[in-house]
């Protein structure tokens, strides 16, 4: 996926939950599993002036090792979390996105579908939640430059072996 394509995903989504679950994936780099987990009292601000979300450790999966980690948030995304929370009212121990991994997993691929329908870009039919945090990953790691060893800890990678294919 390029930056433009997940925009197109963004633009196919049928919904504000749809929406959130594609730039979590694709911005802050969540695995399926991870996205029903998070709460508005994840959401933390640095002292200057950033934005972290707290990603629990959910699961005991190769990657993060079961211990929460700090992920970058962008301010965009952030804003959207905030409007979303709001206008769905949402409590801060409440997840945004009340699914399943699998369920999660069914938006992603119906998101990808209605992007091929709309832009006739058959490609999109292959995309996979895993393919939204493979683009985050290339974002930070090609596009962005940015140190490995960063990219591992906000992403929870184990491993340099398992980020060294982006």
């Amino acid at each position: 996926l390029t930056d433009d394509e997940l925009e197109e995903l963004r633009r196919a989504a049928a919904s504000y939950r749809d929406d959130v679950i594609i730039q979590l994936g694709g911005y802050v780099g969540l695995r399926a599993f991870e996205i029903p987990q998070i709460q508005p009292r994840h959401v933390k601000t640095t002292e200057n002036g950033h934005y972290r979300l707290r990603v629990p450790s959910g699961k005991d999966t190769t990657g993060s090792g079961g211990k929460p980690r700090d992920a970058y948030l962008p301010a965009d995304l952030e804003a959207d979390l905030q409007r979303y929370q709001t206008a769905e009212n949402i409590a801060p121990k409440e997840p945004f996105v009340d699914l399943t991994e699998r369920g999660v997993r069914a938006v992603v691929k119906r998101t990808a579908e209605a992007a091929a329908a709309a832009t006739g870009e058959e490609d999109f039919r292959q995309v996979s939640s895993h393919d939204l945090r493979r683009r985050f990953a290339q974002r930070l790691l090609v596009d962005k430059n940015m140190n490995p060893r960063v990219v591992m800890q906000v992403g929870g990678w184990d491993s340099f072996q398992a980020i060294e294919p982006y």
